[in-house]
């Protein structure tokens, strides 16, 4: 295979990941909008509203580690087509858990919708394979750009679907679950007919022929100092925007916000996660992944001291922090992804890549169960306070550990071409 031809099949594999992630993204962001707004229908009880979205989360942590082994035994595509069925069996369930009125029917559902989500995030490393280091970030950026249509679209998804779901006899809260079952259907057919060959196939072989060694056990993997920071990175970003992004409305309407402003700033927000990732991208290729991951610390350090201390009534201090903790987090989370998977060799890299998302998504359940309780002891602010602390700590240790991060990784053995 020529390297034009080469680099034609990696452009088309990048728009395929880019289809799947859009529609899957969408179903998933449609149907997580209602997730506590039917927990608490069918669960009864205000304390039980969040367990489904906990449930999201939790399906999202295991997902990403059994499909991390997947793809590394047979391949990108497999893994990910598969992480997308289960998706929209978890969807089917879902529905049926509304229809029978089943609260623990429901949680399965969840469970198996946040599994599938973990296809929409690991996408980004299928891309991020097939590309040398000075256009990794790149890639990574336009996978995770392709989630700003999920979150412009699945919530408005919400009543359209709610309207069908009643015209064919159904439950209305039924319908944002209806979404999923078509959207990331289509995002499975999509990644299990058109990534081939596989991403895992396409990997750039700057590496290729240096010695060959079989892969070591993750718990040493993850103990190597490049890999420990990027996740290091990737889990702090990760747990100061939940913990402040969790509370922003409830904080915004105990003091007198409208809907309308707390839309504002939360679309602000939505925009600095996914919009510029592109830009994101091509600011690591051009100054490297440690610059850009401190740089993205500094910004959530930034928005998380506004948040600290913006006026509880004052709607453009929070849409300014707000969207700063948008873009900080994409910047650590663009420039981490590329760090971390140029950290190991080809062989390594996709079950490292899926403990790294397990252990994010189980942070973001600790930092949205955690912001309701900290702003119950101590108010908004105090999230702020512990952000910028956090961030602070992991700021100085990229810099101390930017050292250890320039050394290359250890390659591994030759892939075996993935199953077909």
């Amino acid at each position: 295979m020529t390297a034009a031809n080469k680099d034609a099949l990696r452009r088309r594999s990048v728009g395929v990941l880019f289809a799947g992630v859009a529609l899957g993204s969408t179903g998933h962001i449609a149907a997580i909008t209602v997730t506590a707004i039917v927990g608490l229908e069918l669960g009864g009880d205000r304390t039980l509203a969040g367990v489904p979205a906990a449930a999201v989360v939790f399906g999202a942590a295991v997902g990403a580690t059994i499909l991390g082994w997947v793809m590394g035994r047979w391949g990108r595509r497999l893994g990910l087509a598969g992480g997308y069925f289960i998706g929209v069996i978890g969807a089917l369930i879902a529905v049926a858990g509304v229809v029978i009125h089943s609260f623990p029917v429901l949680l399965l559902g969840s469970l198996a919708i946040g599994f599938g989500n973990s296809s929409n995030q690991l996408s980004r490393y299928a891309a991020a394979d097939m590309y040398p280091a000075a256009r990794r970030a790149s890639a990574i950026g336009i996978v995770v750009w392709a989630a700003t249509v999920g979150a412009v679209i699945g919530p408005n998804l919400v009543g359209v679907s709610g309207d069908f779901a009643l015209s064919v006899g159904l439950p209305r809260l039924s319908g944002p679950y209806l979404v999923p079952l078509v959207l990331v259907a289509i995002a499975a057919l999509l990644s299990f007919a058109l990534l081939r060959p596989d991403p895992r196939d396409l990997a750039d072989e700057s590496h290729a022929g240096q010695v060959e060694t079989p892969p070591g056990r993750v718990g040493a993997l993850l103990r190597r100092p490049t890999v420990a920071l990027a996740i290091v990175a990737l889990i702090a970003g990760q747990f100061v925007m939940v913990l402040i992004m969790t509370m922003t409305p409830l904080h915004m309407t105990d003091h007198g916000h409208h809907l309308s402003a707390v839309g504002i700033v939360i679309s602000a927000h939505v925009f600095g996660m996914f919009a510029l990732a592109p830009i994101s991208g091509r600011l690591t290729d051009r100054f490297g992944a440690l610059p850009i991951i401190f740089g993205g610390l500094a910004m959530v350090l930034l928005s998380a001291l506004l948040a600290a201390v913006a006026p509880p009534t004052e709607e453009l201090v929070l849409l300014v922090a707000l969207f700063l903790l948008g873009w900080g987090w994409n910047l650590g989370f663009v420039a981490g992804s590329s760090l971390l998977t140029g950290a190991v060799a080809r062989n390594e890299r996709a079950r490292v890549q899926g403990v790294s998302d397990a252990l994010i998504w189980s942070t973001s359940a600790i930092a949205s169960i955690g912001s309701g309780v900290v702003v119950g002891a101590w108010g908004f602010a105090t999230l702020g306070i512990i952000g910028a602390v956090i961030v602070g700590v992991v700021g100085g240790i990229v810099l101390l550990g930017r050292g250890a991060a320039a050394a290359p990784p250890r390659p591994g053995p030759p892939l075996e071409p993935a199953v077909e």
